[in-house]
């Protein structure tokens, strides 16, 4: 059976994976989300990886869940589904995910795109959580991302009525960082991995961690998190090379430590 993914080896920190189930417009069947979730793990462990890019074709990121595989699932079978462990080591990825979007992004494929820290979108690109159609709701975070992502108006709009929305209001909505062209979706995404992988890779992990716990701390509890981080920031090889190389006016040399 021919693997759901291609994930090529890093290049300047960059890993790029891309799903590839072509006859399903990348449908996300448990047998791919498990071989992503593998794929995140593996990236995790390699210290020469320092960003990851995810993407889909230019028709579609992911066009959402295997719906043959969720028909044949009764309650108990939808109670038992491996998919969820799936999604929670996915979610458990520490280093930064770039997601560079073309085509449909809908249902399950919406939510794994908001899996990313950042979302770089080709104009054509479009979004939507149409599980409402199907006589179900978003099942994989996509009710609690989007909300945060997006606002509770726009999410309600877009859950209830099950309508997509296309980049440019994505991106006014804040659910998308940039858009560009869809032939250039992709490097514009590895563009921005190869800068942050540049970055001191200590500081970047914990800015990602102490960025997503403020959505879910209030103001006081969010500052103390980040003052924590940045005070163990201070006993970091990387952060007295960042300091000297800033008075020496030379480019910085990070190694992690």
């Amino acid at each position: 059976m021919p693997r759901t993914l291609n994930v090529l080896p890093p290049e300047k920190g960059v890993c790029l994976i891309t799903l590839q189930r072509p006859e399903a417009l990348n449908a996300l069947s448990t047998e791919l989300l498990g071989e992503l979730a593998q794929a995140l793990e593996t990236a995790e462990r390699e210290p020469e990886v320092r960003v990851v890019v995810l993407t889909g074709s230019r028709k579609a990121f992911a066009a959402g869940a295997d719906l043959k595989e969720m028909a044949e699932r009764d309650l108990i079978g939808t109670l038992e589904d491996p998919r969820v462990r799936h999604w929670q080591r996915i979610a458990g990825f520490s280093k930064p995910l770039i997601a560079a979007v073309n085509g449909f992004a809908l249902g399950g494929g919406c939510e794994l795109a908001m899996h990313a820290d950042i979302l770089i979108a080709g104009r054509d690109a479009r979004f939507g959580q149409p599980e409402i159609d199907l006589g179900i709701i978003p099942g994989a975070g996509g009710t609690q991302r989007l909300l945060r992502a997006v606002g509770k108006s726009q999410a309600m709009q877009m859950v209830l009525t099950g309508e997509a929305i296309d980049a440019r209001q994505a991106q006014r909505v804040g659910l998308v960082s940039e858009i560009t062209q869809p032939e250039l979706t992709v490097e514009r995404a590895l563009e921005i991995g190869r800068l942050i992988a540049a970055k001191a890779p200590l500081a970047v992990r914990l800015a990602k961690e102490v960025l997503l716990k403020a959505q879910d701390v209030d103001l006081a509890s969010g500052l103390n998190i980040e003052r924590q981080a940045f005070v163990m920031l201070a006993g970091t090889a990387d952060r007295n090379e960042g300091l000297r190389a800033f008075q020496e006016k030379r480019p910085p040399r990070f190694v992690g430590r």
